[in-house]
């Protein structure tokens, strides 16, 4: 089972390299691969159908466990698996990604996406990719909005801001798949 877990990560990986635009996709660290078959964790589940268009999960790394928190209330916490405590995973630039299928652009994956956690705005005002602690939080209607500065992002629409200034970005995006719900999921940066 190992072998087929690293090898369907790697072959998706390869398949997200290959078509993807260069300069759409975030250079910020980032590399998370988690088998749904094995945990089945419903939070994420719920992300990564492609029939629930809208449902955002916000993953984070705490200890010897992943917490899932989607915009529909649904939180859950999963061990890690003791390949997963070797995986040396990165959620991200401050321990935390947000996944899921947008309503509007269409992605060569079907419209799955994956985003960093963090305001790019605030990051890049305060200088500050070393330790950044400007976290969006994720609305129900599929809104982040950064706590410090109050911009808002459209996770259906590719992350574009929706009250920025000139000069503002949208969220970093990561490269990201998934085959389905109980299966794999993957989101990490290009190389």
């Amino acid at each position: 089972m190992r072998v087929h877990h690293l090898l369907a990560i790697a072959v998706t990986a390869l398949m997200l390299a290959g078509c993807q635009a260069e300069g759409e996709y975030s250079t910020w660290p980032c590399r998370f691969g988690y088998d749904n078959s094995i945990h089945q964790d419903p939070a994420l589940a719920t992300a990564m159908n492609a029939n629930s268009r809208g449902v955002f999960c916000l993953i984070r790394e705490d200890g010897l466990y992943y917490v899932f928190q989607n915009n529909q209330n649904i939180t859950s916490r999963q061990p890690k698996s003791e390949m997963e405590k070797l995986a040396n995973q990165i959620l991200g630039l401050n321990n935390g990604i947000i996944v899921g299928f947008q309503t509007f652009n269409e992605t060569p994956n079907g419209g799955f996406v994956g985003y960093d956690v963090q305001c790019p705005n605030c990051v890049r005002r305060e200088n500050n990719t070393l330790n950044p602690k400007f976290a969006v939080s994720v609305g129900s209607d599929g809104i982040a909005k950064c706590s410090k500065c109050g911009k808002k992002y459209d996770l259906n629409n590719g992350g574009i801001i929706q009250n920025g200034e000139e000069g503002d970005v949208g969220l970093q995006k990561y490269l990201a798949t998934t085959t389905g719900p109980l299966g794999y999921v993957f989101v990490g940066t290009k190389r």
